[in-house]
């Protein structure tokens, strides 16, 4: 099978890289003590303590108080805690929600105690005569010419402006001192700056006039829609108009910044109006979609099996231009599970900086030219766990993508459940103090106030590199869709919300009032004609448009579209290469004290068995795969729980020292030092790729999110995701369902991210035993009827697979990157047996010649097919248990083993070819059975029986575990019974 042009330019790239007898001279002598915590520019090498992907973080300095500050703050000591109060409590004064519902939104005082200057000795009304206050290191005022002698009223005014107007703050949960005193002071900057030309709060008549443009298109975009489609659920922006202030806000100060990209995951609420508007993408292509068209050509050049997805989720990248400066915007398709994408969006913006970091001539930290932009629903990001799971991984070394800025657009109503129902917090942003993110509440009816919040937000993200939060307080003007009557449950709130003009009409009210020149008389009823016309243009042309596909440019120009599954697919690597990579594998600096039992158990027999090219265990045949695919240019990346040494203690692909803790990756370090090797020529041919080993937190469901984002971003980087045991991916499931499986049939967006589920039955009970490879088999769009067909086989969304020796795994993942295509692969791995002294591999297995076999046939099928009377299909670890009990009564001659690798596409020609052709021409009858480990309604059976029925023509037994609820007992005995039987009945069972 010929290579796409990627895998072609990358498989040459080896010939002066690794495929070449010199690098196992480089392997040997190599001391990887030369290059610990070096950086080499040519390749932007970091290794931090020998670990890839762990980057420096961007350093601040915020001094302390100084001498004369400290003095001042105790002599006004009960200014300090009042102004303290300000900071913590103010948000609860403050004047956050447009319909005024709120019961604690107030200006008196009383409302909140904490805030009453009396109770710390100050005098408001100055009846024990004028008090003065010197503000030093006390109060931000930049308003007042004389700060060491302000009056107390003004004082008091300047926090009620800071902390209790149509911005609220909350910050003081931060434990760095120096991120309080940044807000504090930033905060009453703003409130001192409103009126100052080119000061932080002040906002510009052409950015108003750019305000009140956004948000009468908006609305204009709206009312097109109810009258032009009046039965779509489009789940407008009414109400929440003010979102796309916020969004044009961060756009124009990204752009005016170092970041190029910007990743954007989003709900349904409002997309259109931002996809139509602000991204530019042209209301044509959505009216065609609307009418009942597909978003993707309908010429043939698009799969077969694409069958798209709804309006409300559709997605685009478009560059967007702010004065001298640019920024990409890339909107991420979402699923109808809420808040799903947040993940997603975090691993795509991860894996673009990583990408540019590598190529930068400057140094750059994460962050510096990538950020992502998280739009929530209140009441989801309150209640969905991958909100929380999520904010868990921003810090993380390995998931920290330099910080984003999430936004809940938040219409104080979840379909029709109210705040007290959807949230045992105040606020629905709470949750994110878990994380330690500072927060900024906005009401989104006070335009101007947005932006200032917006700004305020951002600017914290870009200085600190950490997440940040904006709750926007707004309404929903309708029901949870345009069709549904919310007043059937909220009558007082929607009372309110019908008698109240849009934010649209009340800032152009604002403007006309305030600032006549903005919106002269006529130019709105002009905006409004103009913007009508423009979409009614576009909605005449919709019905000739023809949508592009665009889903292969840029970093995917050299990946194809499946026309047919390649099954010939070259996934060898010349033999002194890997000989070479094994050793580097396992390669320390001499300081460096590996665990003695390390030395002994991993690291001296893997140096002794590739020496003698045979009893390659499963890590290594796995180090051999990760390497040989570095050695190409392709980076790997595994995440998980434990990955780097292994939940069952079997990986080691990185050491910990004894005396120390420093890590080291020798895989990782190898590649770096042998790019610096003169003699090999590397600057001639693209650099080698990064290891990373991102052992995760204990989160699946974001864990997954995440490593599929990072999949979808780059196709030359191949990313492993591992469950601590098979039966832990079900709390991925959402993840699993929405991307991973459905991605491209929806979407057109292909990913190799490989799921990597340990599952055996082995006595462990019921969550510690099965990756259920049943439910991803249900999952999987192979036809059924293939044989019937055109003979080709099936092209299905992924692949499950369950390699049964070190060599057929090595040849798998490779596979992943010389796919001309990019699919998901799940893949079943064993547990006891990842260091079974019959599961091991020669080197030659891997070596020229070889491929990924998709079943293993016994050799008896044409050594002695006469002498067959039963063959036994099976799959994974199930069959060296089969193979022993076979030669244990005798059979081996009689019964053939039938191993099947790859279970999805099935491997239906193969099995006619390799079984049932050599059996054609005995005489002999022939038992069929299919085993398993499983209870007969989980593993395999439902999804082989058919298939297997239909390539043998003729009846299949089952031999296996009878129906369960659960895959397997907790009782010892139990278990020891039930697998004499799943191991005896195949050989007995007629």
């Amino acid at each position: 099978m010929a290579r796409s042009p990627v895998s072609a330019h990358r498989h040459c790239a080896v010939s002066s890289l690794l495929r070449t007898p010199r690098l196992l001279a480089v392997a040997q002598r190599w001391n990887p003590a030369n290059s610990h915590g070096a950086m080499q520019s040519a390749r932007r090498w970091y290794i931090d303590e020998g670990v890839y992907g762990v980057r420096a973080k961007k350093a601040h300095a915020f001094g302390d108080f100084t001498e004369q500050e400290v003095e001042n703050r105790l002599k006004h000591a009960n200014l300090v805690r009042l102004t303290n109060e300000y900071k913590r409590e103010g948000y609860r004064m403050a004047q956050l929600d447009p319909l005024g519902l709120a019961e604690h939104h107030s200006k008196a005082t009383d409302a909140v105690p904490e805030l009453v200057p009396e109770r710390f000795g100050i005098d408001p009304q100055g009846k024990k005569g004028k008090r003065l206050y010197n503000l030093t290191g006390i109060v931000t005022m930049p308003q007042e010419p004389n700060p060491e002698s302000v009056p107390v009223e003004a004082v008091l005014a300047h926090l009620q402006d800071a902390y209790c107007g149509k911005i609220a703050f909350e910050f003081m949960h931060l434990p760095d001192a120096g991120e309080r005193r940044w807000w504090a002071e930033n905060v009453e900057r703003m409130a001192g700056q409103k009126s100052q030309d080119g000061g932080l709060g002040w906002i510009s008549d052409a950015r108003r006039r750019r305000l009140w443009q956004v948000l009468t298109k908006s609305e204009v975009f709206d009312h097109f829609m109810a009258k032009r489609f009046p039965n779509v659920k489009r789940y407008g922006l009414e109400g929440a108009e003010s979102m796309m202030l916020t969004l044009d806000t961060l756009f124009e100060e990204m752009a005016n910044s170092s970041v190029a990209t910007t990743i954007i995951g989003m709900p349904h609420r409002g997309r259109l109006n931002l996809l139509t508007g602000l991204l530019k993408v042209p209301p044509r292509l959505l009216f065609h979609k609307v009418r009942g068209n597909a978003e993707f050509p309908e010429d043939g050049s698009v799969a077969s099996h694409i069958i798209g997805d709804v309006i409300s989720h559709l997605a685009t990248s478009v560059e967007l231009e702010y004065g001298k400066g640019t920024v990409r915007a890339s909107l991420l398709h979402n699923p109808s599970h809420l808040e799903a994408v947040n993940p997603v969006a975090m691993g795509k913006a991860r894996s673009k900086q990583l990408d540019l970091s590598k190529t930068s001539s400057n140094p750059c930290y994460l962050g510096d030219m990538v950020s992502s932009i998280i739009i929530h629903g209140d009441s989801a990001f309150a209640g969905q766990g991958i909100v929380m799971e999520s904010l868990g991984l921003s810090a993380l070394p390995h998931f920290t993508s330099g910080g984003s800025v999430h936004v809940i657009v938040n219409n104080q109503i979840g379909y029709t459940t109210e705040a007290e129902n959807a949230r045992s917090t105040v606020h629905a942003s709470d949750v994110a103090k878990g994380v330690l993110a500072p927060i900024v509440h906005v009401n989104g009816d006070s335009p101007e106030d947005v932006v200032r919040a917006t700004k305020l937000v951002w600017m914290y993200r870009d200085t600190f590199r950490k997440d940040a939060i904006l709750d926007l307080i707004t309404y929903r003007r309708w029901g949870h869709n345009e069709m549904d009557e919310p007043s059937f449950t909220q009558p007082l709130m929607y009372n309110k919300i019908r008698s109240r003009p849009s934010v649209a009409a009340l800032y152009e009210s604002h403007l006309t009032a305030s600032h006549p020149d903005i919106v002269p008389a006529g130019a709105s009823s002009a905006l409004r004609e103009e913007y009508t016309a423009f979409l009614d243009s576009e909605d005449k042309e919709s019905s000739s448009f023809v949508p592009a596909a665009d889903h292969l440019e840029g970093k995917w120009a050299g990946i194809v579209s499946a026309s047919k599954w390649e099954t010939n697919v070259d996934t060898s690597f010349p033999l002194e290469s890997l000989k070479a990579i094994g050793i580097g594998s396992v390669a320390v600096p001499s300081d460096f004290q590996v665990h003695s039992r390390l030395t002994k158990f991993h690291v001296e027999p893997r140096l002794k068995k590739l020496n003698d090219g045979t009893g390659l265990d499963w890590a290594t045949a796995e180090a051999l795969a990760w390497g040989s695919l570095l050695a190409e240019g392709f980076d790997v990346r595994i995440s998980g729980q434990d990955v780097g040494r292994g939940t069952f203690s079997h990986r080691h692909v990185m050491f910990v020292d004894q005396q120390t803790e420093a890590i080291h990756v020798p895989l990782d370090a190898f590649f770096a030092s042998a790019a610096g090797e003169p003699h090999l020529n590397v600057s001639r041919t693209p650099s080698a790729g990064r290891l990373e080993i991102a052992n995760s937190n204990l989160s699946e469901l974001a864990v997954l999110g995440f490593e599929y984002g990072m999949s979808i971003d780059n196709p030359n980087r191949l990313c492993i995701w591992e469950a601590q045991f098979g039966d832990f991916f079900n709390a991925a499931q959402e993840i699993i369902d929405t991307f991973i499986v459905s991605g491209e049939v929806k979407w057109l967006r292909q990913s190799s991210l490989v799921m990597q589920l340990p599952s055996g039955w082995e006595g462990a009970g019921p969550e510690h035993t099965s990756g259920r490879m049943e439910r991803f088999l249900q999952l999987c769009d192979d036809r059924f009827n293939v044989l019937d067909e055109s003979g080709e086989p099936s092209i299905p969304s992924f692949s499950v697979a369950f390699p049964t020796t070190p060599a057929q795994m090595f040849h798998l993942l490779r596979r992943q990157m010389h796919f001309s295509y990019r699919k998901p692969l799940i893949v079943f791995t064993p547990k006891s047996y990842l260091k079974h002294p019959s599961v091991v591999s020669r080197l030659d297995e891997m070596g020229p010649g070889t491929s990924w076999q998709p079943i293993v046939a016994d050799p008896l099928l044409t050594q002695s097919p006469q002498t067959v009377d039963r063959v036994v299909f099976c799959t994974g670890k199930l069959y060296f248990e089969l193979a022993a009990k076979r030669k244990e009564l005798g059979l081996d001659s009689q019964v053939a083993l039938v191993r099947l690798e790859e279970l999805c596409p099935f491997p239906s020609f193969q099995l006619l070819d390799q079984v049932v052709k050599p059996l054609q021409g005995t005489s002999r009858s022939v038992t069929w059975v299919w085993a398993q480990e499983e209870p007969q309604n989980q593993g395999a059976w439902t999804f082989v029986e058919p298939r297997l029925s239909k390539v043998i023509g003729d009846k299949i037994l089952f031999s296996g575990r009878t129906t369960s609820a659960v895959p397997g007992t907790g009782v010892s005995k139990w278990h020891k019974r039930e697998q004499e039987m799943v191991v005896g009945q195949p050989f007995l069972y007629k």
